[in-house]
């Protein structure tokens, strides 16, 4: 089967399942909102800006926040009995710091009130080809918070050659990851629907696939989960949404 054949089959059988258990229903405005992670992680962001990121969030029954750690606990504050989960970042944006720091955040994070983390691989490790390290670094957080939280990984699929990309997907499914992300949004390119198709064949539909990174309109949302996407990182989940009024496909 071609590649973009088996890609689109994939991709079937997972919005049928997410739909028939509600994953994708959870939202008036549309069944994408279900799948949007409402993200803001700019280092200027202020606690009013989280607020209201908070507020669309919960009025648009939007996924998750994915917001930097120091913003967890007000984020879990604004959240608590609703149907949005916190996500934070792990290692972010650059992915270098040692494992130790990336649990000790992660347990951090969960402690805080996060259900799910986001966590950088190193991406020098993987152009070293250091893939013992690579599996320790995402085995290790995975192991800390089993349990406890979604453990997506960000692979910065803009540096990364295609073999490399295929390769670190491998590791996290072995480690048990739940996801795999394209994209921190903050290096040189974001998702890519040809990236997103590459890591969906290679985790198959046993693991999520996050969309991050120039995910802006409704129809770019549209590409990126016929590629293969199960969530999507966006700091333009109003729009998108807004982008939605009349589609009867999604």
């Amino acid at each position: 089967m071609e590649m973009e054949q088996l890609v689109a089959k994939i991709a079937d059988e997972i919005l049928r399942k997410l739909e028939s258990q509600g994953g994708l229903k959870s939202s008036p405005s549309g069944s994408i909102a279900g799948m949007i992670d409402h993200t803001l992680l700019k280092q200027d962001a202020n606690e009013e800006q989280i607020k209201k990121l908070c507020e669309e969030a919960k009025d648009n029954h939007f996924c998750s926040v994915c917001v930097n750690p120091g913003y967890v606990p007000l984020c879990y504050e604004m959240l608590r009995g609703t149907d949005v989960k916190v996500c934070t970042v792990i290692g972010f944006p650059l992915g270098a710091t040692t494992t130790k720091s990336k649990v000790f955040e992660a347990n951090e994070a969960i402690e805080n009130g996060a259900n799910e983390v986001d966590m950088v691989i190193n991406v020098g490790k993987v152009k070293s080809e250091d893939w013992n390290f690579v599996k320790k670094d995402i085995s290790d957080v995975v192991t800390a918070v089993h349990g406890r939280a979604i453990v997506k990984v960000i692979l910065e699929t803009c540096l990364l050659t295609e073999e490399e990309i295929v390769h670190v997907c491998q590791i996290c499914k072995e480690a048990g990851a739940d996801f795999v992300k394209t994209s921190t949004g903050f290096s040189t390119g974001g998702a890519t629907a040809a990236h997103v198709a590459l890591m969906r064949k290679s985790v198959g539909n046993e693991m999520g696939v996050k969309a991050s990174g120039g995910v802006k309109s409704a129809e770019t949302a549209k590409e990126m989960i016929s590629a293969g996407a199960t969530r999507l990182g966006t700091s333009s989940g109003i729009a998108i949404i807004n982008g939605l009024t009349g589609s009867s496909n999604y």
